[in-house]
């Protein structure tokens, strides 16, 4: 008898797949199952003491310690250069085998496997290593996650499912992930009606969740390239989590107004009267604590007068620099798809509370 095991794929990028990825294997540890995990294509990697790795094999090695090498975990990794070699040399054999043979690795003596794709159906087609493709050498069902809403998932998930009705792969459903609270109701019972029309069933309908979408400072920093005027703020400063933009492009009366927990100030450097209000609100909640103002962000190239500088420092809230303009930092912020690490032990347990909760599994394994 075959290990149980499911193809999480997407529509698109950045959807859900790891989150929920990350929630299914916490039930299954949760009830004592022996899981496994492996993504056969990786594209983003990070390095680790068994070498070269996509970061999520590491973040599934690492919060469940499954005890498989991460070069199973990871069998395939696409680096710079590697489509062109492709198409130059072709290794569509080679790849294929190292795939089977790394999954053979992970699945052994599992009670499930989880296998994590890589964007939509279609991504890896240039290399013969397609979402499709490699669900069908793993004689794999997929769950393909979209987004929220009626329209845009049905749509994308009816061009994923004809790539894999063509390779012979079974759907056995669709995740809707991020639906707002407010709309919940309403799009669950649309999607659930609308793709009961075409034949396929929803898994669940997960809801938009603040602790998972929100980044931290630290991923602010990083993901805008920018840099700390106080390198020596404590780590604990950079995980805070933002829960809200304010771009400083108002009068200070009008931006008091717009001041809520967790707000990351855009601004440029020299509007030195947001910096003096956002400092006022950070000392506001008492003892200098950041709880109204998560951080500050300096876009271009003029800095604070030094006087203000030093008020920064005394408060001791992360401010960051970037020499890019403020409509820009300000979007790459907004667009900034938050990657759940292993340290964000609270990011972790919401995703498995949130597939404990509303995914049913039942429809594909039951008594899983």
């Amino acid at each position: 008898m075959s290990t149980p095991k499911i193809f999480i794929a997407a529509t698109h990028q950045n959807v859900g797949k790891t989150m929920l990825s990350l929630g299914i294997l916490g039930k299954l540890q949760h009830s004592r199952k022996n899981i496994g995990y492996i993504k056969p294509v990786g594209q983003r990697t990070v390095e680790s003491e068994q070498g070269t790795v996509d970061e999520d094999a590491l973040l599934m090695e690492t919060v469940f310690k499954t005890g498989a090498g991460l070069q199973d975990m990871n069998p395939v990794r696409v680096g710079k250069g590697f489509t062109a070699q492709y198409i130059k040399r072709g290794r569509g054999e080679e790849l294929e085998e190292k795939i089977q043979k790394a999954y053979e690795n992970v699945s052994q003596n599992r009670d499930f496997v989880v296998i994590e794709g890589t964007g939509h159906a279609g991504v890896g087609s240039v290399f013969g290593l397609s979402n499709a493709r490699v669900a069908k050498l793993l004689k794999a069902p997929v769950v393909i996650v979209a987004p929220g809403g009626v329209g845009r998932p049905i749509d994308e998930v009816a061009l994923s499912s004809e790539l894999l009705r063509k390779e012979g792969v079974e759907l056995a459903g669709v995740v809707i992930n991020k639906v707002k609270m407010e709309k919940y109701d309403q799009i669950k019972e649309l999607v659930v009606k609308g793709f009961k029309q075409r034949g396929i069933k929803v898994l669940g309908v997960l809801p938009y969740d603040d602790v998972l979408s929100a980044p931290t400072i630290k991923e602010v920093l990083e993901e805008i390239e920018g840099e700390l005027i106080d390198s020596n703020l404590p780590e604990h400063a950079l995980e805070v989590t933002v829960r809200h933009n304010l771009v400083g492009a108002m009068s200070v009366h009008q931006a008091l107004n717009y001041f809520k927990t967790g707000s990351l100030i855009i601004t440029p450097g020299d509007r030195e009267d947001i910096i003096l209000a956002a400092i006022g609100m950070a000392l506001y909640k008492g003892e200098s604590r950041p709880d109204m103002v998560a951080g500050i962000v300096l876009t271009g190239e003029t800095m604070p007068h030094p006087v203000i500088l030093d008020l920064i420092h005394r408060t001791r809230i992360p401010v960051i620099t970037c020499n890019q303009d403020t409509y820009t930092v300000a979007s790459r912020i907004h667009d900034l798809m938050v990657k759940i690490c292993p340290l964000e032990q609270d990011k972790i347990e919401h995703a498995a509370m949130l597939v404990e909760q509303y995914l049913n599994l039942d429809e594909i394994y039951p008594g899983v």
